[in-house]
């Protein structure tokens, strides 16, 4: 088994299932199952911040370019607000997770909102001026800075 893992990845999932269902528990490759496994929380984690920095680039753009608002932007907004949701709603232990990386976030969301704005860094604040139930509530959009 330990063969197919690095050979058919799709073939190595669905013999671990098998022998899994089965009982056959000395024919698992239990290194890589492990790994795998590990890798599946990285991979929920890894989704609940990349939607963060989503929206909060987003809530950012939306604040500090008003002239640029568009319907896209607020449907980034919402998608993202979702998928943080769903990941949560799937996974409760990870409830506090956006809170842990809010800050982190929102300096990678900063730096990109510069790129994407060709505003200097320096515009936006250099703390989230936003609070993570604000960020995440559904209903709400920050105010346009002058």
């Amino acid at each position: 088994m330990e063969k197919a893992y690095t050979k058919d990845f799709n073939y190595w999932t669905q013999q671990t299932a098998q022998l899994l269902r089965e009982g056959r528990w000395q024919e698992i490759d239990l290194e890589n199952l492990i790994e795998e496994v590990e890798d599946l929380g990285k991979s929920e984690r890894r989704g609940i911040t990349s939607q963060l920095i989503r929206l909060l680039l987003h809530l950012l753009k939306w604040q500090y370019q008003i002239q640029r608002r568009s319907d896209s932007w607020l449907d980034s907004i919402t998608d993202a607000r979702t998928q943080i949701e769903l990941a949560i709603e799937d996974s409760p232990s990870l409830r506090s997770y956006p809170a842990q990386q809010l800050e982190q976030s929102y300096q990678r969301a900063r730096r990109q909102a510069a790129q994407q704005t060709g505003m200097p860094v320096s515009v936006f604040p250099e703390v989230c001026p936003y609070s993570l139930e604000l960020t995440l509530d559904q209903d709400w959009l920050p105010e346009a800075e002058n």
